[in-house]
């Protein structure tokens, strides 16, 4: 025993000759030198902009709650898988030729290459040192796929929209088809002319983060739907009186209301697409006021025009605030914000009212929080946009910035509306004429569970 101790104790000594002569080692090598600057700040920009996206990612979650929770619980699960699905459908549509379209090099209506995220490009070269085919969006220092990436979580978006608006009474496999048309060709050649460098943007269009080029765009599409498909049976007396649906959980709706509240902080400021710590603060701060502003707006309207406070109101009127203040987020100041906010608040709970009253079927209020605070969204950076906000620019119209710029904004929602209504209303009704697009009566009293999916979200005998 004392042996093999004392032979223990020579290796020991041995480890410090072993350290000193790796040591020597290191300090004969060349000291290698530590990232530049300017790597620096495309590790930090990179990071930002990939977490940023990773959060308006798990917004898809919170589409599916709010969705699910404001419908009937026989669809629960139905709702639920297309909201799922509706982000895989949209990747593969972004990435064979929608982000080409949207971003490659072409002419002022649309991109002409980039299929399949190929062609030349040096990124992340900036500005003047970029070289390649995506030069749209040469003003970020961040690699090609990041950028593809950011822009795919916000082409979902526009999708899950829709989803919202047919909800109840389509065919699963309809609007599968659908969400490959709007993604691959309807939002992608719109966001060119705004995002990509096509022609209203030329004209002075802005749009920072997307109040027309996702949200809009997503209502627009989803109108149609409704139109084509019709509303679901029962929602309407035979005297034309309206009759509410209630939906069956507003445990989800909470649960959505907030998840999305919190994936926001991801859509707006991380439409900087660096890690500039003054734009994103403030951009952060006029997000969340507009949010706040519009609770409290469309709770109390709410409460005064049904004698109650309405939570599904109140929710709605969160997501009216953030839609709304999407596109002017970087272009107003705080005060701005709160107004914008506010107005979105009080407009969303009359839509609601308007577009059951006019016989549009919505069934979660997409179209009165992303059609027409989107519609208002835009407009107000044409009205309250400041140049001494982080985004730059004209001033708008309350700041002594003329009507050129409300012009711009009210030139880009007409083109966009009309070119996106017109082409989503004749893919429904082609899908409708070629793959049918509703259920039949039957199926949709049962549930869209039990027909379409052959799985309950919530079976009967599930605790037996």
């Amino acid at each position: 025993m004392t042996k093999n101790i004392y032979h223990l104790r020579k290796w020991f000594l041995l480890i410090p000759v072993v350290a000193l002569a790796f040591s020597g080692a290191a300090f004969a090598q060349t000291p290698s030198e530590g990232p530049s600057p300017a790597d620096i700040k495309v590790m930090l920009d990179t990071l930002w902009v990939m977490v940023t996206a990773f959060l308006v990612f798990w917004m898809n979650a919170g589409f599916g709650c709010v969705e699910s929770g404001l419908c009937r619980s026989k669809n629960a699960t139905n709702i639920l898988a297309k909201n799922f699905v509706v982000f895989a459908l949209s990747a593969a549509a972004y990435w064979l030729v929608g982000f080409g379209i949207m971003f490659a090099d072409g002419n002022s209506f649309m991109g002409l290459t980039g299929w399949l995220i190929g062609g030349a490009d040096n990124s992340p070269a900036m500005g003047d040192a970029y070289q390649g085919v995506f030069g749209s969006l040469s003003w970020t220092g961040v690699p090609l796929l990041a950028k593809f990436f950011f822009q795919l979580v916000f082409a979902g978006t526009a999708a899950t929209i829709v989803s919202g608006c047919v909800a109840e009474r389509i065919h699963y496999k309809s609007f599968m088809i659908f969400t490959l048309i709007l993604v691959g060709f309807s939002y992608s050649i719109t966001g060119h002319w705004i995002w990509g460098g096509g022609w209203l943007a030329s004209m002075g269009f802005r749009d920072f983060a997307g109040s027309t080029v996702v949200h809009a765009v997503g209502g627009w599409a989803g109108l149609a739907g409704i139109l084509v498909l019709g509303p679901r049976l029962g929602k309407y007396k035979s005297d034309g009186r309206v009759q509410p649906i209630l939906g069956h959980s507003m445990a989800l709706v909470f649960l959505g209301g907030f998840i999305l509240w919190l994936g926001w902080f991801g859509f707006n400021p991380g439409s900087t697409m660096a890690a500039d710590p003054n734009s994103i603060a403030h951009i952060a701060m006029t997000t969340n006021l507009a949010c706040c502003m519009a609770v409290l707006s469309s709770t109390v309207l709410a409460w005064i025009m049904l004698g109650k406070p309405d939570f599904t109101m109140t929710v709605n009127g969160a997501l009216a605030g953030l839609v709304a203040i999407t596109a002017p987020c970087a272009y107003v100041s705080v005060m701005s914000s709160a107004i914008i906010g506010l107005i979105a608040g009080i407009i969303v709970v009359p839509a609601v009212i308007l577009f059951d009253k006019w016989k549009i079927d919505d069934p979660v209020g997409a179209l009165s929080v992303h059609l027409v605070n989107g519609i208002w969204g835009t407009l107000a950076v044409g009205l309250f946009a400041s140049a001494d906000a982080p985004g730059g620019g004209a001033n708008g119209l309350l700041n002594g910035g003329g009507i050129a710029s409300l012009q711009s904004q009210v030139i880009g929602i007409l083109a966009v509306g009309a070119f996106t209504f017109v082409l989503t209303f004749a893919a429904w009704s082609i899908i409708k004429v070629i793959f049918g697009m509703r259920v039949s009566a039957e199926d949709e009293i049962r549930g869209l569970d039990h027909s379409e999916m052959g799985m309950e979200a919530y079976p009967a005998d599930a605790h037996d």
